[in-house]
Order: C-alpha cells, then sequence, then structure tokens
C-alpha cells in the first residue's frame, strides 16, 4: 500500500508541473502573439462575439423547429388522379449522335489548346 501511494504522490507531483509548464508555454505564447499583433490572443473561455438573451432565446427556437422538421421526416407526396409520368428512353441512335457530337467538341477544345501551346 505504501508503494501505491508513494507513486500515486510523485504522480500528482509531476502533474503539477507539467500544468505549470503549460501554463508558462501559453503565457508565452499569448506575448509572442501580442508582439506580432496577429489578434489571436484571445482566450480560449472568452466568446468570439457577445450576443443578447433575446437573440440565444430566437436561436434556440429556430434550432428545435430545424431538429422538430428533421425528425418529423419527409412530408408525404400528394397523390395525383394522374398516372406517373412515364420516364422516357433515348435511342442507341440518338445516344450515338449525342456522343458524336460530344466527341466533336472535346476535339474543338483540345485542338485550340493545342495551337495555344504551340
Amino acid at each position: 500500500m505504501a508503494n501505491l501511494t508513494n507513486a500515486l504522490q510523485q504522480l500528482r507531483a509531476e502533474q503539477r508541473v507539467a500544468q505549470s509548464h503549460v501554463e508558462k508555454l501559453g503565457r508565452a505564447i499569448s506575448v509572442i502573439e501580442s508582439l506580432n499583433g496577429s489578434g489571436t490572443s484571445r482566450s480560449g473561455n472568452q466568446p468570439a462575439r457577445i450576443i443578447s438573451a433575446a437573440s440565444r432565446r430566437k436561436m434556440a427556437q429556430a434550432q428545435k423547429a430545424r431538429w422538430a422538421k428533421v425528425r418529423k421526416g419527409p412530408e408525404p407526396v400528394a397523390k395525383t388522379t394522374a398516372a406517373a409520368p412515364v420516364k422516357r428512353t433515348m435511342s442507341a441512335s440518338a445516344r450515338r449522335k449525342i456522343g458524336a457530337a460530344q466527341r466533336a467538341r472535346w476535339a474543338r477544345v483540345k485542338a485550340q489548346a493545342k495551337k495555344k501551346a504551340a
């Protein structure tokens, strides 16, 4: 038991030393940042901006409304009396024509790029 107590005391002492070292480093960093004028030496606990209680209340209500909308799920699709629209398919010849036109466009683009490079 004595060994565990001694080990625990040593660990706590090392923790105190490490915490003081981290605090010193933090102070050194803030001094250097203030000299640099970067303006990033703001305390980590301080909020970036002050928001009124009324604005925070509005923000909270808006967020609650957004979450309620998400939880509710998608709205049901209105049923219509007409049949669903038919999905249109393209004929093979139409696809070939579109492919040929696209290849011709790319050939023109590549030719212009080659002309500019030369």
